[in-house]
């Protein structure tokens, strides 16, 4: 019941998204075009640190690498910038092949390192990438950064034009509207690869390597290929969060993409809960729309003062507001706002009065034929033929089966 529950709100939440652009005005159409771009970025980050347990301070800088392989493969060469004048679709296929390359390139040194240590080694990346930015004029077009082609796809333009006069239910479908579907889609799709990805073999073995690189190794999983795997994996993500940035913003600048972006993820995916893929949406929601409202809506707000004035600006109440909602996650929502949701529904469900013990993540392998939980991968049951267990067995599992 809780799952059919579960498809029939994210089937309703998907109507609602479908109807927003005839009654949204173009700063919300703007900010959902941000979030989209942002949760996708989220997604990937979330795969990489919640499922498979490794630190990355760098998705800024991947997410910069899909923005200007899009902004160069579907540009024109002018006298300022170069521009490789591809298809739009097979720029956005490039951004995100661009960076699974990159990843892929690094992945050798997140399979030696861990923690802090693998953390710091990607923070070098966001450093280095924005010197290529910088120094790279012919393709990146320096410090003002340069601007992006429109996205096309069978003579249908999503801007203004291609054709230029399109309505639908009397409102007149302009470029943000026809890109909000864009997103929408490419927002789904990843989505639904990343959680049938997460509950995949592929995606158990991510969270053995998480739990314990021994245990996995003995079961038989390759651990530096599991690790290489989920770091091209959330790098392709990242490239396309860039790239959506780049059609959002219209403009590709390295400011975009500076260190500040990549703690902006980390926070989207604690706040959402780690390794929730909902969850991370959730947070990108939360992270990227709250600056852009406080922003719009500053001067009907006292407590607010323009950018520049020497007062509370929007932009540092949003970051104040992030350093809160980070402590009291971490302080009262274990798992974060996923793993609150998951427990609200234990409970409405009848499931008792604990708020952990008992509740599962629907990613993961539920109760089996005979109650119990299904094995992690690389795991054996040790059930005698007759149906008796013996008592001694235990099963080790990884916390993934159990959170």
């Amino acid at each position: 019941m809780s799952d059919l529950l579960r498809r029939l709100g994210g089937v309703a939440l998907l109507v609602v998204a479908l109807a927003l652009p005839l009654v949204l005005d173009d700063f919300w159409l703007q900010t959902g075009l941000f979030v989209m771009a942002a949760a996708i970025g989220a997604v990937g980050l979330t795969l990489l640190v919640g499922v498979a347990g490794q630190l990355s301070l760098g998705h800024a800088a991947f997410a910069a690498i899909g923005a200007y392989v899009y902004a160069w493969s579907t540009g024109e060469t002018t006298t300022s910038v170069t521009g490789g004048g591809l298809p739009p679709v097979l720029g956005l296929a490039l951004a995100a092949l661009v960076a699974a390359g990159v990843g892929a390139a690094f992945s050798p040194v997140a399979g030696r390192l861990r923690g802090i240590y693998l953390g710091l080694a990607t923070l070098g990346l966001v450093f280095v990438v924005r010197h290529l930015l910088l120094n790279l004029t012919d393709w990146t077009g320096g410090f003002t950064g340069r601007s992006v082609e429109s996205f096309a796809l069978g003579g249908f333009s999503f801007s203004n034009r291609d054709p230029d006069y399109l309505a639908v239910g009397g409102v007149e479908f302009e470029g943000l509207h026809r890109l909000w579907y864009l997103f929408l889609l490419l927002a789904v799709v990843a989505c639904w690869l990343a959680g049938n990805l997460r509950a995949s073999r592929t995606g158990r073995a991510w969270a053995n390597v998480r739990d314990s690189e021994t245990a996995a190794a003995a079961m038989g999983i390759g651990v530096a290929r599991a690790k290489a795997a989920a770091f091209v994996v959330s790098s392709a993500y990242a490239g396309t969060a860039g790239a959506m940035l780049a059609l959002a913003y219209g403009r590709v600048a390295p400011d975009v993409f500076s260190l500040t972006a990549s703690v902006d993820f980390l926070v989207m995916i604690v706040l959402g809960g780690l390794g929730s893929v909902a969850g991370a949406v959730v947070g990108a929601l939360f992270v990227t729309a709250l600056p852009l409202v406080l922003a719009e809506y500053s001067s009907a707000l006292p407590f607010l003062a323009a950018p520049g004035s020497g007062g509370l600006d929007p932009s540092t109440a949003s970051r104040i507001v992030y350093g809160l909602a980070i402590i009291a996650v971490l302080v009262l929502l274990r798992g974060g706002l996923a793993g609150a949701g998951r427990r609200l529904r234990h409970r409405l469900g009848g499931g008792g009065p604990s708020g952990d013990a008992g509740t599962t993540d629907p990613d993961t392998p539920g109760p089996g034929p005979t109650g119990r939980t299904a094995p992690a991968s690389g795991t054996t049951d040790p059930s005698t033929p007759d149906g008796s267990h013996p008592a001694a067995v235990t099963h080790p599992r990884s916390k993934e089966t159990t959170r």
